[in-house]
């Protein structure tokens, strides 16, 4: 599933070609890609055409399009598995589209948003803005989702505090949406090898010094990834152009079961974890 730095780079391509831009046209192909939509698809269809869209948004593996009048509502993002929010020229076709939305910008002209999913996890809505304060707005489908370490108010102190006070182990922690959001399976991972921290330590037991150790090197994974355009392993996460992300060629234990750990030269393993997978280094990582 796409995760913070994969969702980030979709919603910065989309920016310059959507903010400000008016909906001419709306197509629903699959309404099983309205499956978060209250009503029908008429309903979107109606709610969608002749909008003016703002600076696309994003908290954790959500991304909205506010529209106008701001504070009002938005269009919901959620890619899934296997989601895709692909810009194109007028009039381009994708294969398994299934939402297309027919955009006039003014100074790009027209344009088109191919919704394209495979597996038809991912899903788009128009859901009602809910005020937070100093002018920020969320969508009441994400109200529930925690700020990511990368918000300028993500508050390092209470993050902290609530995870070590958590009944847990610091693995589910991170993947806990509503504690911190955007990080999934892939970045914590990453995060918890460069931290020495194995994925099974008690929450509890986590020194205050290692848990901003582990804080920090989530930022750092998190912004590595950004700045290489996400993960791709497939062709199921590109970015609004179709290009793939290169972040998986600097994976150090995510997927890299066998291989030598670049710190000790032991191989990292992987064991099963929430049905998936955990991968670590067992020499590095071990529980204290």
């Amino acid at each position: 599933m796409p995760e913070l730095p994969e969702v980030d780079v979709v919603r910065a391509g989309l920016a310059p070609a959507v903010t400000g831009a008016v909906v001419t046209s709306v197509e629903v192909l699959d309404e099983r890609s309205l499956r978060r939509h209250v009503g029908p698809a008429e309903d979107f269809v109606d709610r969608l055409v002749s909008s003016r869209m703002l600076a696309p948004m994003r908290r954790g593996k959500f991304l909205w399009i506010p529209l106008e009048p701001p504070g009002s509502s938005a269009l919901v993002v959620h890619l899934g598995m296997s989601g895709q929010v692909l810009l194109r020229a007028a009039g381009a076709e994708d294969p398994l589209t299934r939402i297309r939305i027919d955009i006039a910008h003014p100074t790009e002209g027209a344009l088109r948003l191919n919704f394209v999913d495979q597996r038809i996890f991912g899903s788009m809505a128009i859901d009602e803005l809910l005020p937070l304060g100093d002018g920020e707005y969320i969508p009441s489908q994400v109200a529930h989702i925690a700020r990511d370490p990368l918000d300028p108010r993500f508050d390092d102190a209470e993050f902290l505090r609530r995870l070590r006070a958590r009944r847990t182990t610091v693995k589910r922690a991170l993947l806990d949406q509503t504690l911190v959001s955007g990080i999934g399976n892939i970045y914590a991972d990453e995060s918890l090898w460069a931290a020495r921290v194995h994925y099974d330590q008690p929450t509890a037991t986590l020194s205050a010094v290692k848990a901003r150790q582990l804080l920090a090197e989530v930022r750092t994974v998190l912004n590595r990834a950004l700045l290489e355009g996400g993960t791709s392993f497939d062709a199921q996460y590109v970015n609004v152009n179709g290009q793939s992300g290169y972040f998986s060629h600097a994976l150090r234990a995510y997927g890299q079961q066998g291989r030598p750990c670049e710190r000790c030269g032991r191989p990292i393993v992987r064991e099963s974890f929430m049905n998936r997978g955990s991968h670590f280094c067992a020499h590095c990582q071990r529980i204290r």
